[in-house]
Order: structure tokens, then sequence, then C-alpha cells
């Protein structure tokens, strides 16, 4: 099964990535990919860490110190040579950082804004991104609709943001890349509740918006000439990373999410090659994509590019 156009080609990796018998998914949201090809779920469900090797054996899985069934954001950065994971729990408000196995080595405190949060006003954290100097962006997507900005240690710098459609504003800043390829970095967020992304400066000020070609982008993933990410209203979408512009949708089903109890459909409307709710998306050394989408149970998809 194909999906994708002759400029983005790929095609379904049919059983990819099956659970041993006894373990189970909850709610796929994060997934990323390692210098080895291994890839790294994150969910909802107990331990909530699964790997996988590139053809799709299972490896082992863990359980994440302070992420619970509010996991969400999921993020792999190499620091110096080595590999590190940042998650997120957008009901427990935790950021943390972790070696491959799962081992905390930082756990980053949410920010000490009262004119923003109290008990009413909560922080419910996104995903994040790490700049070339080690600042983290953490995006607060669920609460209040702020970047916050840490160091590398962990020390909170700034905020920007706040909830509006004018620029510089969010509505649900539900995911954060940076994109390196120009002449400086670019902080390109998933403004989902804007329908739109909307992209800043390191400082956090406003350098344009993207409208174009999407709906309800949820995160980022750069690989090659390509930029990925899930629309969230059923495809995943590819742009030309050098002018943000239409490559290609993939497994687009535009009937999914208007269906009665979206996103957790009946089993027999889900298709192998079409999507119904992605959330997170990655890519590995092949140029192969890889897809979590939001339901309950889990639904991971590979496609291979042909």
């Amino acid at each position: 099964m194909k999906t994708g156009n002759q400029q983005f080609m790929t095609e379904v990796v049919q059983g990819w990535g099956k659970l041993p018998e006894g373990k189970s998914f909850g709610y796929t949201h994060g997934i990323v990919v390692d210098q080895q090809d291994n890839v790294y779920v994150l969910h909802t469900g107990h331990e909530n860490v699964t790997v996988f090797n590139q053809s799709g054996e299972y490896l082992r899985s863990w359980s994440a110190a302070g992420i619970a069934d509010g996991a969400h954001g999921f993020y792999l950065h190499v620091e110096q040579g080595e590999e590190f994971l940042y998650l997120t729990d957008v009901n427990l408000g935790t950021v943390i950082k972790t070696t491959l196995k799962g081992e905390i080595v930082l756990q980053i405190q949410p920010p000490q804004l009262p004119d923003v949060y109290n008990e009413e006003k909560k922080y419910k954290p996104t995903d994040l991104a790490v700049a070339p100097n080690g600042d983290i962006y953490v995006t607060d997507g669920y609460g209040q609709h702020w970047i916050h900005r840490y160091s590398a240690s962990g020390e909170y710098i700034t905020s920007f943001g706040g909830t509006g459609n004018e620029p510089g504003k969010f509505k649900c800043p539900h995911g954060i890349s940076v994109k390196l390829d120009g002449e400086e970095p670019q902080l390109y967020v998933a403004d989902r509740g804007n329908f739109r992304i909307q992209v800043v400066d390191l400082e956090g000020n406003h350098i344009k918006f993207i409208t174009n070609d999407m709906d309800m982008p949820c995160s980022f993933y750069f690989t090659g000439d390509y930029m990925l990410f899930p629309d969230l209203h059923s495809r995943v979408t590819v742009f030309d990373a050098k002018d943000d512009t239409l490559v290609a949708h993939l497994g687009e089903d535009q009937q999914a999410y208007k269906q009665q109890g979206w996103p957790n459909l009946a089993k027999d409307y889900y298709r192998d090659d079409r999507f119904s709710s992605p959330h997170g998306v990655c890519a590995d050394s092949n140029g192969d994509v890889y897809v979590a989408e939001w339901i309950s149970d889990g639904r991971v998809t590979k496609l291979r590019r042909v």
C-alpha cells in the first residue's frame, strides 16, 4: 500500500512494531529515533516508553519517572555525542531529561509566574526543543499558551507568548522545533489552535506565519530537505524545508476526524494506509517515516520511502 506522490512516495510496512503478549499501549503520543535507528514510542499506558528496532522487533520498555497518564511531549537530542530523551506530562506539569535507558539527569521546574498561573490556570507542558546553545524551550500548549525558556542546566530565563492570534501570541502552542539551516536558528511553533505554524526567533520575536496546506499541526521533524509534521486532522504533511511549501500529504483521510467518537473509532474503520489522528512523527537514517497516533490503545505506523 503506497501513499504520497512522485516527489515523496512511501509504502506501508504492514505489521511493523507489534508488542509482545502481555504488553499494551495507552494513547501513543510521541515517537523518536536514535542514532542506531531504534524507535522509541511514548504512550500513556504502563511502561510508557517502548523501544523497537528498525525492523519493528520489540527491544524493551520502561516507565519514565514522573510521567504518567499525561505523557505527551517526546524529544531526542544529541549533546556532545551522547543522546538524551526529553519528556513531558501535561497532567503533572513534569518536564524531565533522561538517558536512553530512562535514568533522570535533569528535571525542569514549572515557571514561577503568579500573574500567569494559579489554582485555576494550570501549567500543562506539551513539547520542548533545545537550541544550539543548549537553551531549552518548553511549550505550555494545554495550559496558558506560553513558551518558557530555560538554560541547559534547567534555570529559568524568560517567557514569551500568551493567548491570542496576533503575531507573537498562541492558541495551543502544541509542538516546537528548532530549524537550523538558515542564517540564524528559528523556532517553529505548531500553533495548533490557530490552525497555523508560527515562526519566531530564539528571543521569541515573531518572524512569520505559515498557514497554507495544514490542518491542526502537532509537532515537527526535520529530515534532509523536508519538514514533516502530523496534522491531527488525519494526515501527515511533508513540506520543502527550504521554503515551507507543500510536497505531499501522507495517509490523508478527510473523513476520519469527522466521525462520531473520533479519535477512538471502531476498529473496522482503520486502514493501514490512512491516518485518523497523527500526533507524533520522526524519520530514520533511510528517510523512512514513523507515525504515532492519538488513539486510546495506540497506533504506530512505519512508511518506507520508495
